[in-house]
């Protein structure tokens, strides 16, 4: 296997100084399935004390834990002494950890089997639990009673589900039916941890793999069930062939890896279950699906614990998505911008064309949102203003030349004088600006 330098210097200090270390867990993994690791964990029959003495220079990331963070060269490697948990608490963490001297029973209490294998140069893999013969088989696959493994840290369910996810492995029969049966026990886990697993799975190179996964064993429901109404929501449409799950999946999959691309995908018509209206030819309408989908995808996202800018970024692609605009004037174009925003503009078109292709043939809209692109390109390239900033005055040149006061209506006269501006860029200097807020002043008396 490919050991990094610096990670070889950490095992032959160990060997020299009496004792073992091996590469463990995803890094061996990664290796056996020909994949660069991303980090190098290793273990160790080691107490923390005595990692610390070895190395000069360590820090006691989670001494109670028994890891330790070595640096060498400049570079951070966690070592963990060999280990067995105690009693786990709320199906989160465990009360204690217990030192062991045997390898073998700190890789017992490991998730997958795929995750329980350890190296070293001296003694090759230690693979105790099929860990090689699963990847082989591309199979995810609890080590021992599967039940036991989830209800010491139900967030495993979904760690299962994300690495079928990301390595399009399948989950074994008797791990898949332990998920189903104790898919409850995830409403003991924080939602900041359900955030970054759930991250990672619409991340992967196959989100929809991991997102089925969540519906079939009844997780989704738990952590969004709004999502979880979607499934199987038959449209009524000929504008679609897909329910409303099946088409988001599909949309998901067409966007980029993008984290508020794909949440905007995911998300952009949770709404239209509870907007659903059939009309007289019995076909189904979604009216204001993108309104209330913003606002419902707030809430999840504030359950989520899902930072703001990737929240408002999210929001604002989801409220604009219907916004296909047909033989637009540049003014309108010009709105969209400034609504939007210049950066996130080129992302909104991105989750058109997606939605557009995950609906039924034909795909007419499509030549619509290439020319909003391009027209949009031209605006941004002319320099047009686009915003109050660009303006030619500000709230303080109508403050003190008009002795007008701060608050909304000065407000009201910035937009008014904007609009003008986006009609026609040539009013933007200072003197007609100044003129037309008078105007405005004079008529709205």
């Amino acid at each position: 296997m490919n050991i990094p330098k610096e990670v070889q210097f950490i095992i032959d200090r160990f060997y020299e100084n009496g004792f073992e270390a091996f590469i463990v867990g995803g890094c061996v993994r990664d290796n056996i399935r020909g994949v660069t690791p991303n980090d190098y964990d290793i273990t160790t029959n080691a107490l923390p004390e005595k990692i610390q003495g070895l190395f000069d220079k360590t820090i006691p990331t989670g001494i109670q834990h028994g890891t330790i963070t070595v640096i060498v060269q400049g570079n951070s490697f966690e070592v963990t002494t060999y280990r067995i948990d105690g009693e786990y608490i709320d199906n989160r963490r465990p009360e204690s950890v217990q030192f062991v001297s045997d390898i073998r029973e700190d890789l017992s209490r490991r998730d997958f089997t795929i995750n329980a294998m350890a190296y070293n140069n001296n003694l090759g893999l230690i693979d105790y639990f099929g860990g090689k013969d699963d990847i082989s088989n591309k199979l995810i696959k609890a080590v021992g009673d599967p039940d036991k493994r989830f209800n010491e840290d139900a967030l495993r369910m979904m760690r299962a589900i994300r690495f079928a996810s990301q390595l399009s492995f399948d989950i074994e029969e008797n791990t898949f039916s332990s998920i189903i049966k104790n898919n409850h026990l995830i409403k003991n886990i924080s939602f900041e941890r359900i955030r970054d697993e759930f991250i990672k799975i619409i991340m992967s190179d196959n989100p929809s793999i991991g997102l089925k996964l969540l519906a079939d064993t009844k997780i989704l429901k738990h952590i969004i069930p709004e999502l979880d109404t979607c499934i199987g929501f038959d449209q009524h449409t000929p504008y679609h062939d897909k329910d409303i799950f099946n088409h988001t999946l599909s949309v998901v999959e067409k966007v980029p890896k993008v984290v508020h691309l794909r949440l905007a995908a995911l998300f952009h018509d949770i709404a239209k279950p509870i907007c659903f209206t059939l009309d007289e030819n019995n076909i189904g309408h979604f009216y204001g699906h993108n309104n209330k989908g913003e606002h419902l995808s707030r809430k999840i996202f504030r359950r989520l614990r899902m930072d703001n800018a990737t929240s408002n970024m999210s929001c604002t692609l989801i409220k604009e998505h219907m916004n296909v605009l047909v033989n637009a004037k540049d003014v309108a174009l010009k709105r969209m911008i400034n609504r939007v925003g210049k950066d996130l503009v080129y992302d909104l078109f991105k989750l058109q064309r997606a939605d557009i292709l995950s609906s039924a043939p034909p795909f007419l809209y499509l030549e619509h949102v290439d020319k909003m692109e391009s027209r949009i390109t031209e605006i941004l390239n002319s320099k047009a203003p686009l915003a109050s900033k660009d303006l030619a005055i500000n709230g303080n040149d109508l403050i003190n030349e008009l002795n007008l006061k701060p608050g909304k209506e000065l407000g009201n006269l910035l937009s008014h004088l904007l609009e003008k501006v986006l009609k026609d860029p040539n009013l933007n200097t200072r003197e007609i600006l100044l003129n037309l807020a008078k105007q405005y002043i004079v008529y709205n008396k």
